[in-house]
């Protein structure tokens, strides 16, 4: 049975290691890699993230710009609750999914030193949007609730870019 945290996943032991000398003597430490998740892991990442990102960007377009105009005023879209309700519910699934990585792909990742900067910056994004997701359902203000709205729906519709950004970004020469 394989598991993603085992060391030595990549023929690359991630504890401390004796590391073979370099040519000229001196004693070169190369980076580990992070245990890669496994192919059924990084689907649900990849399908709980696309989920949550189009519910998300959908109830945007349908709430700013599909709304239509009634007796006494606009009135939301018919897809609008749907899509809120559907986006909830992903959210849910990805704060079991930020568990996952949090026991599984984080601190192996912060270990290795690779992509830390991009990975630390998805943390903390990721951190802010469950806290502001939170405050949209319970916090009592009208007024912040716009302003942590339109931080929480901004942040959010640039989330495939800060992942592109850690998924793809390479490491500095060494």
């Amino acid at each position: 049975m394989r598991r993603e945290f085992d060391p030595g996943i990549g023929h690359v032991p991630l504890g401390p290691a004796a590391y073979p000398p370099s040519a000229r003597g001196v004693s070169a430490k190369p980076t580990p890699r992070a245990p890669e998740l496994s192919r059924s892991r990084a689907l649900t990442v990849y399908v709980i993230s696309l989920g949550l990102w189009l519910t998300g960007a959908v109830w945007v377009l349908s709430h700013y710009f599909l709304a239509q105009e009634g007796e006494f005023g606009p009135l939301p879209h018919p897809l609008e609750f749907w899509l809120i309700a559907a986006h909830g519910a992903f959210g849910f699934a990805s704060l079991w999914l930020f568990g996952l990585l949090w026991s599984v792909h984080i601190p192996a990742g912060w270990r290795s030193v690779r992509r830390r900067w991009s990975g630390g910056v998805m943390f903390g994004v990721t951190a802010f949007l469950v806290v502001s997701g939170y405050l949209l359902y319970y916090l009592g203000s009208a007024e912040m609730i716009s302003v942590v709205a339109v931080l929480h729906w901004g942040i959010g519709l640039a989330c495939p870019a800060l992942f592109l950004l850690h998924r793809f970004s390479r490491d500095p020469a060494r």
